[in-house]
């Protein structure tokens, strides 16, 4: 299956559905999705592969792999919709934690047990609004395991899961500064998770998930091994 390239995402405009958590500001999500757009993609050779198969309404989490903090802002930039991500506590200090919040992002504390945050991300998806995950296990842009966090969102609010793969924003070993490295993202087929109840549904929706994304970050480095025909 071919990969189109595109060279830059949708622009975000009037939400198609998606809402926010309680005391985000619409105003100042527009704008940080416009900052990531032209802020944090200006130093890379963004392609996006598969845009069009982003969900334009209805209960979406998105899942992808983590090879740098760069994944998320790049991906905030390019979805066509409201966004709500779930971020590591340690980023919400200070007048960035103040902003993160103001834009609608969500604090998660890894390792802990709080609900807070993926209760309010349900909230969300069942207003028909988007959630990003990057479950642990990802390291590297590796998917070695995944939390069971991603597929509960899902299964709770009866929403489809949109896996992605980035590849690029992280250096390699040993080298420096890179000059516009290219950055390739993408999008799979939205999946629906079988809807078995209990500790194994969630189990089997778990892994269904790690697979779909192990699968298409595979598919992406096939792809950005190709010669560039573009």
């Amino acid at each position: 299956m071919s990969a189109e390239p595109t060279a830059k995402s949708p622009n975000p405009g009037p939400d198609t559905a998606g809402t926010l958590p309680e005391g985000s500001s619409r105003l100042l999500h527009r704008i940080g999705q416009w900052i990531s757009i032209l802020f944090v993609r200006l130093p890379f050779r963004v392609r996006i592969h598969h845009a069009e198969r982003i969900p334009r309404s209805g209960p979406v989490v998105l899942v992808a792999n983590h090879s740098s903090l760069l994944d998320g802002p790049l991906l905030f930039g390019m979805i066509p919709r409201t966004a709500v991500f779930l971020i590591k506590h340690e980023m919400f200090r200070g007048a960035l934690g103040w902003f993160l919040r103001r834009i609608g992002q969500l604090s998660v504390r890894r390792g802990e047990p709080d609900r807070t945050p993926l209760l309010a991300a349900v909230r969300v998806l069942r207003a028909g609004g988007l959630v990003g995950v990057f479950p642990e296990g990802t390291r590297g842009g590796e998917v070695t395991q995944a939390q069971h966090g991603a597929a509960w969102l899902a299964r709770s609010a009866g929403a489809v899961v949109l896996p992605v793969a980035c590849r690029g924003t992280r250096r390699p070993e040993g080298r420096g500064r890179r000059l516009f490295p290219r950055v390739d993202v993408l999008f799979g087929e939205p999946v629906v998770l079988p809807d078995a109840k209990g500790r194994a549904g969630l189990t089997a929706a778990t892994e269904r998930v790690r697979t779909e994304l192990v699968e298409l970050i595979a598919e992406l480095d096939r792809l950005v091994a190709a010669p560039d025909k573009t």
